[in-house]
């Protein structure tokens, strides 16, 4: 008996099931889908079956430089106990290492990878993991750097990872410090934006109008020249850039100075030059407080549910 694309789908989406399993199941079950659920179970990978139904919102974030190539992951589980399980960890670092290894192009490509040290996919690896664990395991994002000098910061165990990508003469570890330092700044603070030049005209024209409004509610400012409310707009505008753009903050560790007057500090004390390019910062379950139900339809998307 045949089968098409769409039975193949169809059998993952009743399994959770990797599509290369699912394809072979139907062949060897001769198009049977019945028969091809029961090869996977009897394989053990539809085990998870039901534990893929559950929501993983804990797990971990994981950043790391890897052959010179910068990388981020998140990785979630059921319960914070299981993230903090050293199977557990290991995945995650061996999920950062696939990336590393293959430089994925996105998710898809990814779960199809071989899993770092293995002759199994990353999907069929997930799916071991979540029958030795006994949890669901969620790989649910990741990003690398392939130039210039990444700098990884994990905080608090993996509730936030950050990479900061720098381009530099120096070498890693003469940078580092500079690095680490900016990164932290990013993990505790979280800026909108790197850098003023990145803030849209839509979103300056927005802040623009809230601060007129409130200028002209305000008895004080009301009656004064439009030339000069508008003086005391760009005024605050410098206020807005130095709380939301990375490079115009106050660098927390010494707030004589921005983070991009610090950059240039350290670049100056090593002999050198440092130019911030770009970062990435995921937070382990960003967005579930605000957002159980967009976080609940995203994990179910990516089980095929």
């Amino acid at each position: 008996m045949a089968f098409t694309a769409k039975d193949v789908q169809a059998l993952r989406e009743m399994t959770g099931v990797g599509m290369m399993d699912c394809k072979k199941a139907l062949t060897e079950a001769d198009g049977n889908m019945d028969k091809a659920v029961e090869l996977l179970r009897e394989k053990g990978l539809a085990a998870s079956q039901k534990k893929a139904g559950r929501i993983a919102a804990e797990g971990m974030a994981y950043a790391a430089v890897i052959d010179g190539v910068g990388v981020v992951v998140e990785v979630n589980a059921e319960t914070d106990f299981v993230a903090k399980n050293e199977k557990f960890v290991n995945f995650v670092k061996g999920v950062a290492a696939t990336v590393v290894a293959n430089k994925p192009a996105d998710m898809d490509a990814l779960m199809e990878c071989k899993y770092d040290g293995t002759d199994l996919t990353v999907t069929q690896q997930q799916q071991e993991m979540v029958l030795v664990i006994g949890e669901n395991i969620k790989i649910r994002r990741f990003a690398f750097f392939t130039e210039g000098v990444s700098v990884p910061y994990i905080h608090a165990g993996g509730k936030i990872g950050v990479l900061v990508n720098l381009e530099t003469g120096l070498t890693a570890e003469q940078v580092e410090a500079a690095g680490k330092d900016v990164a932290m700044q990013i993990a505790a603070l979280n800026p909108r934006f790197w850098d003023k030049s990145q803030v849209t005209q839509d979103v300056l024209d927005e802040e623009k109008k809230i601060m007129m409004v409130q200028m002209a509610n305000d008895p004080k400012m009301a009656s004064k020249p439009e030339q000069v409310r508008e003086k005391i707009v760009m005024g605050k505008l410098n206020k807005f850039y130095a709380e939301n753009c990375l490079l115009q903050q106050e660098f927390v560790k010494d707030n004589s100075m921005s983070v991009e007057q610090y950059i240039a500090a350290s670049a100056k004390a090593l002999g050198g030059s440092i130019t911030f390019k770009d970062a990435i910062r995921f937070e382990k379950g960003e967005g579930i407080e605000k957002k159980q139900e967009n976080f609940a339809e995203e994990i179910a998307k990516q089980l095929g549910k």
